[in-house]
């Protein structure tokens, strides 16, 4: 069975607009590049121009990447949503046992990033919560080991 790539209709849209930014203006940038490289002559000493072929395939590595992910998606419309439900694409409002309050964004593993407040429905914390109503308290089985949280509001943006 192929993967499947969980993500919302905006990161769709977000993934679109780069592989078009990608395949139009970055690739003619990089073929400048290349150009200009091979004009300074002898290509087995010229590291610009290896600079640039390097550059070329990442560009053409972010595009298969990009493709493979479109390829794959899967949109959620979260049917958690008309009945105030945590799942994908909602912001989450959660307090630890000591009364501390945090706000998450529950996304797809493609948009997961723990540094910006968005987390995986893949990872033990989204596992955790997904389903889960204000008021709720639930139980996380993480690495570090299990903590209960209580969900204090969910928001669905959009």
């Amino acid at each position: 069975m192929a993967k499947e790539y969980k993500i919302t209709s905006l990161r769709l849209a977000d993934l679109e607009k780069e592989l078009n930014y990608l395949k139009t203006t970055r690739e003619r940038e990089v073929a400048a590049m290349i150009a200009e490289a091979r004009s300074y002559g002898d290509l087995s000493e010229n590291s610009e121009y290896d600079a640039a072929k390097n550059e070329q395939a990442k560009l053409y590595g972010r595009i298969a990447e990009i493709e493979d992910i479109l390829s794959h998606a899967v949109v959620i419309e979260d049917e958690n949503e008309a009945n105030g439900r945590v799942g994908l694409g909602c912001t989450v409002v959660v307090e630890d046992a000591n009364g501390k309050q945090t706000q998450y964004r529950i996304t797809g593993s493609q948009e997961a990033n723990p540094m910006e407040f968005k987390l995986s429905d893949d990872s033990p914390f989204g596992r955790a919560i997904v389903g889960k109503a204000a008021g709720e308290k639930f139980m996380v089985n993480a690495p570090a080991g299990a903590f209960e949280m209580k969900v204090v509001s969910v928001t669905r943006e959009g």
